[in-house]
């Protein structure tokens, strides 16, 4: 074992004793040319939580999820998953530490079926040798990604059947289920209900649920309120590029929150420090 797994060994170790958060983002600042997007932001999200990240347009909220994601590196400030702090330098290295970002857009091919999209670039090839070798696990995968959507509650007409077909409910399922298929501890939703239903969204919000249940760790980018404290345990308040307060949904309400993001409550300085 090396010394990064046995770090990471101890940290998962703490944090199922409840010693550490699953995400701690400490002072991270980011800039573009005189553009100072990140202005010393903090985060930090508890194991199976559920965190909501808001703020009006030009807040931050994408920067930082894109920091998170490893497309846009931090300039300075510290990032850690289960207490090991950890460089995001590139989209793989976010990934090897548990952090799967799915964005509104959701990156699925319409063309391909579920098991496809679900192992989009990770397929896995057929043990055999020599030109065997050459085809793909197929059943192999079609199992794990059975035994993934049904963790998840997730019911689909058919492994077999091409997204395009699909509600968006059952699209963001995937999505979701392609990060927990690989092992990912922190899950970011951006804007998940997004153009969707009150049917498609209830699904969301299940599927929420269920990955909070599972103790992943949800990061939920929304404009939504009521998506908000429909499922968020805390809310995050970006502004400017700075932290505006961090709330409780169970003793804070919408007009905190709100007046977090437009700078008019008073009440962003006393929550600052959660």
């Amino acid at each position: 074992m090396t010394s990064e797994q046995g770090a990471f060994r101890e940290g998962e170790d703490r944090v199922e004793r409840g010693a550490l958060p699953r995400l701690e983002v400490r002072g991270v600042r980011k800039s573009f040319g005189n553009v100072e997007a990140l202005k010393g932001v903090d985060l930090v999200v508890r194991p199976g939580e559920v965190m909501a990240l808001v703020g009006d347009n030009g807040a931050g909220k994408s920067t930082l999820v894109k920091t998170l994601a490893g497309v846009h590196p931090s300039d300075s400030g510290t990032i850690a998953v289960d207490g090991v702090q950890v460089s995001l330098n590139d989209p793989e290295s976010a990934v090897r530490a548990g952090v799967e970002t799915v964005y509104q857009d959701l990156a699925l091919c319409d063309n391909l079926d579920v098991v496809a999209n679900l192992y989009l670039g990770r397929e896995l090839r057929s043990p055999s040798t020599g030109a065997l070798g050459r085809f793909l696990a197929m059943k192999k995968m079609s199992f794990e990604a059975q035994r993934v959507l049904d963790d998840l509650a997730v019911t689909l007409p058919s492994l077999r059947t091409q997204v395009a077909s699909l509600s968006g409910g059952q699209r963001q399922a995937i999505a979701v289920g392609r990060a927990v298929l690989w092992g990912s501890k922190i899950v970011v939703l951006d804007e998940p209900t997004a153009a969707l239903g009150v049917q498609q969204t209830a699904m969301v919000y299940r599927l929420i649920r269920t990955l909070k249940e599972r103790g992943i760790s949800v990061i939920l980018i929304s404009h939504n309120m009521v998506d908000v404290f429909e499922v968020a345990d805390r809310v995050t308040v970006l502004r400017l590029g700075q932290g505006a307060g961090v709330f409780d949904t169970t003793t804070d309400t919408p007009q905190d929150v709100i007046g977090a993001i437009t700078g008019s409550g008073a009440i962003a300085t006393r929550r600052g420090s959660k």
